[in-house]
């Protein structure tokens, strides 16, 4: 399979200064099989045994029991489309086949809907430990920066609940005292629907 190539030679020198974090991207993009699509980010972040995704508060707007599905578009939906996508992984960094993703978030302006299951889904994960959210980017909720909330579960282990935040949201994001830069997804703003990607790492026991 052909790779893609550095377009600059690398010397020990330059190397050296580019510092561990550098040099363990620069591996893993060597190594990565080359897309002409472009249509799939590379997860984040790296999985681990000290590298769990963090919790965070579910917040007031939980509802349990929504529906099984892996679009959360509605008929006449108005807002900007997203696809997030990513894998849940064990802390052994095995993926996790049929686990629960349950996903739920505001509207394009800010609200959540409280009487229904708009913008509310759960889904399992397929035998590569993969999930596939397709819905809008949420609108920001008074007092908060731009987020999804997320539970996930492997089965018959604890619940994680958590959310996941936009990179681009730098002000927002600094202002919110939930803000954590370890829930920031990768996201691609190239053409009509935004692509983002996220691996979720669970403590399994």
């Amino acid at each position: 399979m052909l790779r893609p190539r550095l377009k600059h030679r690398f010397t020990r020198r330059t190397l050296l200064r580019m510092g561990p974090l550098t040099l363990v991207s620069l591996v893993a993009a060597c190594s990565r099989p080359f897309s002409h699509k472009n249509t799939v980010l590379p997860a984040t972040p790296a999985c681990g045994k000290d590298l769990t995704t963090p919790p965070q508060t579910e917040g007031p707007f939980y509802t349990p029991d929504s529906p099984q599905r892996t679009s959360l578009l509605e008929p006449g939906f108005s807002g900007t489309p997203i696809v997030v996508t990513g894998q849940v992984l064990s802390s052994e960094c095995r993926p996790i086949a049929g686990a629960l993703v349950d996903c739920w978030h505001t509207n394009d302006r800010g609200e959540y809907d409280n009487e229904g299951y708009q913008f509310r889904g759960h889904q399992f994960t397929d035998a590569d430990g993969q999930y596939r959210i397709e819905t809008i980017v949420p609108g920001i909720y008074p007092g908060r920066t731009r987020h999804f909330h997320i539970k996930v579960q492997a089965a018959n282990q604890p619940v994680l609940t958590t959310q996941l935040y936009f990179p681009e949201e730098s002000a927002t994001n600094q202002n919110d005292f939930l803000f954590d830069p370890a829930l920031l997804m990768t996201v691609d703003d190239g053409g009509d629907t935004k692509r983002a990607s996220f691996n979720f790492v669970l403590k399994t026991v």
